[in-house]
Formats: C-alpha cells, sequence, structure tokens
C-alpha cells in the first residue's frame, strides 16, 4: 500500500505549476497555492498541511491573519458573550453568545458600557497616567439575572476610546444563592422556640408547632414531600423516628442504629456524619425499606456543635432525584432543625428539672405551718372539751389539714403518684369501665400498682407490663380494650407500644403518660398525627385519670360501631 505523501500549503502569486516549491518538490509532496492571506487562513481552517510556505513580505500578514483567526475562534468558543462597544453605545463587535442573548439584554449591555466609558474617562482623567480597573455590573431581564465586566480601552494617547464587556448569565448562582437565603430565613424561625413564646403551651403543642414547622418548610421550600427525622438516642445509638410524613409505618419502625455496616444509609450517615446520595436504590447495597415506590434518597446528618444528633432522610420515586444543590441545602435545613430539636429539648427538660425544684421548695415550705396547725388544732380541743360545735370544728380542720399532707406526700413523690389514689373506693357497675380488659405498663412499681388497683376497684381485668417489651409481647398475645403506657421505659418506648397496640387492633385506644411533660421521643407528637388517645402529665389525679380512660374506651366503641354499620350497609 503506497504510503500518503505530506500536504504543504504554499501562499504566492505563482500558479501551482510555476511556483518554484513545487517544482523542487515534485513527486515528493502535494501542494495547495493560494493567492491571499485570507484563503491560506480558510485554507488552514478547513483541512491539515505538513508546512506552510510564503515569501517573507508575505508571512507577517499571515501570521496575524491566523492569531486574529484563533483570538477568533477562542470568544466565539467560550460560554459568556463578549462585545466592543463605542462612547455612544453602539456595538462594533460581538462574539456568537453574545449575539444569541434576548434583544433586551443587548440593550442592557449597551446602555452599561456607556456609562461606564464616562465613569473610566472621568478616572483616567483624574488618575493620570493610571489605567482605570474593570468593574463588575449585575441586571435582570425578566426572570433571568446577569452579570458583567466592564474593561476599558485605552489609545496611544492615553484616552478610552472603548469598552470591551464579557456578560455572563448568573441565574442559575442567583436562584441558588437566593434559596440559601431562604433556607437561612426559615431556619431562623424554626429555631425561634424562646421559652418566652411557648411558656403558654402543653409539651405536646410545643412539638406539634416544631413538627408543623419543619414539614411546611420540608415541602414548601426544599420540595421534599417523603422524609424523616431521626433523634440519636446516646445510651443506645439507636436513631428514633420523631417526625416522619409520606412514609409507610413500616419503614419507621425498622430499628436503626448509629453504626457504619448493617444499618442503612441512616446508620452509616449517623456514623460517619457525611450525607450520602443514593442514586438508584435497586443499586444501592446499603439501601433499606423506604418509601413504597423509593427509587432515589438523600440523606443528611443533623449536625449540632460538630455533633451528629441525628438524621434527616428525603425519598423520592424517581431514580436521581437528588444533586449536590440538594444536598447542600439539606445540610443547612438540617443544622436549623438540630438546633430547634436541641431548644425544644432543653425546655422540656428545665420545665421537668424546674417543677421538681419548685415541687420539692413548697413541701418543704408547708411543712412547718401545717404541723403548727395540727399542733394548735390539738390545744384547741383541749380547750373546748365539752363544746361539741368547737370540737367538730377544729376536727374538720385537722381533717383537711391531713389531706393537704397526704396531697403534698403525693406530690413530693412527683411523676410517680396518682393523686387521690387512696380515697377511691369499690365501684359497682361502672358503665363504661366494668368487666373492660386493661394493660397498664409502667416501669416504676409504685404507679403501676396504683394505677391497677384503681381500675380492678372499677371492674376491670388489669394486666401489667414492667417495661416495653413486656407490654408488646402480652399486646401480640392477648386483647385488650385499652392500654395504658408511661412514655419511657426500658427496650421499647411510648410510641413504639402505641404502635404495637395498632398493629393487634387498630380501633385499641392507647393513653400515655409521662413525668412534667418530659418525653425524649417525641412519641406524643408521633402518637398523635396516629390517633392517640390522651395524654396524662404525671402526676395526676384519680378523676382525671378515669375521665380520660372512660372517653378512650366509649370513643373506640362508637368508632368499631360506625365502621361495623358501614360495612354492613
Amino acid at each position: 500500500m503506497a504510503q500518503k505523501r505530506p500536504r504543504i500549503l504554499i501562499l504566492g502569486q505563482s500558479s501551482p505549476g510555476d511556483h518554484p516549491v513545487v517544482k523542487l518538490l515534485q513527486g515528493y509532496v502535494d501542494a495547495d497555492v493560494v493567492q491571499t492571506s485570507e484563503e491560506a487562513v480558510e485554507a488552514l481552517r478547513s483541512r491539515d498541511y505538513h508546512g506552510v510556505f510564503a515569501d517573507v513580505g508575505d508571512y507577517l500578514p499571515l501570521e496575524r491573519a491566523m492569531v486574529s483567526d484563533q483570538a477568533s475562534l477562542i470568544l466565539n468558543t467560550i460560554g459568556e458573550g463578549a462585545c466592543i462597544v463605542e462612547p455612544e453605545g453602539r456595538c462594533t463587535w460581538s462574539n456568537k453568545r453574545m449575539r444569541a442573548y434576548p434583544p433586551e439584554v443587548g440593550e442592557q449591555v449597551r446602555r452599561i458600557c456607556t456609562q461606564a466609558h464616562k465613569l473610566f474617562s472621568t478616572a483616567h482623567t483624574s488618575a493620570g497616567s493610571n489605567r482605570p480597573s474593570s468593574k463588575k455590573y449585575t441586571f435582570g431581564v425578566d426572570d433571568r439575572y446577569f452579570e458583567m465586566i466592564c474593561s476599558p480601552v485605552v489609545d496611544e494617547s492615553d484616552a478610552v476610546t472603548q469598552v470591551v464587556a464579557v456578560v455572563w448569565d448568573a441565574t442559575g448562582g442567583k436562584r441558588l444563592q437566593r434559596k440559601i437565603d431562604a433556607i437561612d430565613a426559615s431556619g431562623r424561625e424554626l429555631a425561634k422556640l424562646d421559652s418566652e413564646a411557648v411558656s403558654g403551651m402543653t409539651p405536646p403543642q410545643r412539638l406539634r408547632l416544631l413538627q408543623d414547622k419543619i414539614i411546611r418548610y420540608s415541602k414548601d421550600l426544599m420540595h421534599f414531600d417523603h422524609f424523616a427525622i431521626r433523634l440519636l438516642e446516646p445510651k443506645n445509638n439507636k436513631l428514633e423516628v420523631v417526625i416522619a410524613e409520606g412514609l409507610p409505618p413500616e419503614a419507621l419502625e425498622i430499628d436503626l442504629y448509629a453504626q457504619p455496616e448493617g444499618n442503612g444509609i441512616s446508620g452509616y450517615v449517623a456514623a460517619t456524619g457525611r450525607s450520602y446520595i443514593c442514586h438508584d436504590t435497586e443499586k444501592d447495597p446499603r439501601y433499606v425499606l423506604g418509601l413504597e415506590h423509593s427509587k432515589s434518597s438523600l440523606t443528611v446528618p443533623l449536625m449540632l456543635f460538630d455533633e451528629v444528633v441525628g438524621v434527616y432522610n428525603v425519598e423520592s420515586e424517581k431514580i436521581g432525584s437528588f444533586n449536590e444543590d440538594d444536598r447542600q441545602f439539606a445540610e443547612i435545613f438540617g443544622r436549623y432543625v438540630a438546633l430547634a430539636m436541641n431548644i425544644l429539648n432543653l425546655l422540656v427538660v428545665e420545665r421537668f428539672t424546674t417543677s421538681g425544684q419548685i415541687t420539692d421548695s413548697v413541701v418543704t415550705e408547708m411543712s412547718a405551718p401545717l404541723n403548727d396547725i395540727l399542733h394548735e388544732c390539738e390545744r384547741l380541743k383541749d380547750t373546748y372539751i365539752g363544746d361539741e360545735s368547737h370540737t367538730d370544728s377544729v376536727t374538720r380542720i385537722m381533717a383537711d389539714v391531713t389531706k393537704i399532707r397526704e396531697a403534698l406526700d403525693n406530690v413530693k413523690r412527683g411523676p410517680n403518684a396518682v393523686i387521690g389514689s387512696q380515697d377511691v373506693a369499690e365501684q359497682q357497675g361502672d358503665p363504661v369501665l366494668s368487666g373492660k380488659r386493661v394493660l397498664v405498663a409502667d416501669d416504676e412499681p409504685n404507679i403501676r400498682k396504683t394505677i391497677h388497683d384503681i381500675l380492678t376497684k372499677h371492674g376491670c381485668s388489669v394486666a401489667v407490663a414492667k417495661d416495653g417489651y413486656e407490654a408488646c409481647t402480652q399486646l401480640e398475645q392477648s386483647e385488650f380494650d385499652l392500654v395504658v403506657s408511661d412514655i419511657k421505659m426500658p427496650y421499647r418506648n411510648g410510641y413504639e407500644i402505641y404502635a404495637a397496640a395498632q398493629r393487634a387492633n387498630r380501633l385499641t385506644p392507647v393513653v400515655l403518660m409521662t413525668g412534667f411533660g418530659y418525653d425524649p421521643h417525641h412519641s406524643i407528637v408521633r402518637a398523635s398525627q396516629e390517633g392517640l388517645a390522651a395524654v396524662l402529665f404525671k402526676p395526676f389525679k384519680v378523676e382525671q385519670f378515669l375521665e380520660e380512660a372512660r372517653k378512650a374506651i366509649a370513643s373506640s366503641a362508637d368508632t368499631g360501631a360506625a365502621s361495623r354499620a358501614t360495612n354492613h350497609d
């Protein structure tokens, strides 16, 4: 096979056959001969040559033409618009990108360049021989944002003759910054949970306020419709679900721990503190059950002072739904969520601690005056011996003081007390409670026995459980008309017991109990979303407890009757 011969380009006035170089190299090369520098540049642009031959007088114009052509090629290839504008606002040259912009953009650029020319000329005159610096400008056209840099063109006489402008579409970056600013503003609003603002709210109301804000901002601002927030339980490293939206119950009931392996993406993120984008759930071995038709997910750590306190997990039904911008947005938002959760916990713990301190203080302060009253009553009884009207009055006062002291003793025992339990008598034929099966779960023996005795006296058949595991086991094995459970217990929290009761029978009412509103796993909010019957804050009165128990059972019976009637129809 014959080897391909080199090809050369010759710039000259002679015809191809008469050119001396062609004659000299005839038989060794193929030659193209052109007459002008413009033709040479066009030929060089259209094909490759091994060499170029030109007379000395023609070489410099050819080199300039080639440099100009390369410069034009570069300016037409870059992603920014470029143009040269005269002092009066006339554009004498522009690249392809600049010409592709809408006419309104060109008008804005020419107007700004005219203003810049005046500014440059004034600055140049004032500064003498110092060259005026470039200026950056920003302008908007419809819903798009543009940025540009204007630079002066100075001639040999030091006069500013033209302005060169480089223009680019900054809409994406501007919108990104606006969204970050919006997330920042929303996050600050999210964290506004100061004591004064929420002092009049009960713990469930505070939790509901925070939950509603997080869900609203996640949907309206972040455009996330399916997500869960899990907080890290330091004692056992478990990730507890506290807020969820758009995810199935079975996904929320999976036990996950802050470990890099074997605990899904959430466990990995909590253990490492690194965000994780799962572009395709079917191909990612770390992914565990989430949204029913989930195709991709985004999980970021909830960071508080550089410490991981939980995770924010978002699911999508589309493959590759999340990008680096989403990750950045979620991380910023997640920091505010962590801060808000921490403030809320501090407020609840503060109430828990403060209430206990106040109770101890009140009991201590009242003990001495009550003792004085009893001593005085004893003295008065001796004084009024034989005067029944006076002695009866003194006896009643002493009885009232005794009740006050007993009530204070109950309060002093704090969350582990039911006020008035010692006064409960046997009840015959309670229309609501009699014959009902009730499960009472509490890790405190005193309150477990007290509630058992109260319900038994009202005709209930009562089973007890000393921890969450035992309660869930009994719910799997037996049917109950009511479940009464403490929120904070070993092995299972209040929400998990509520969920177990619902799995056994969705009509089974559940009443949760907590001390001074303390709810470390946010069980109240989660269960309230799904139909929790009531919440009791210890210490509570017997009458209050019985009223909530009756209401819960009656409401469940009404719901069941309505459901049966609907099915019968």
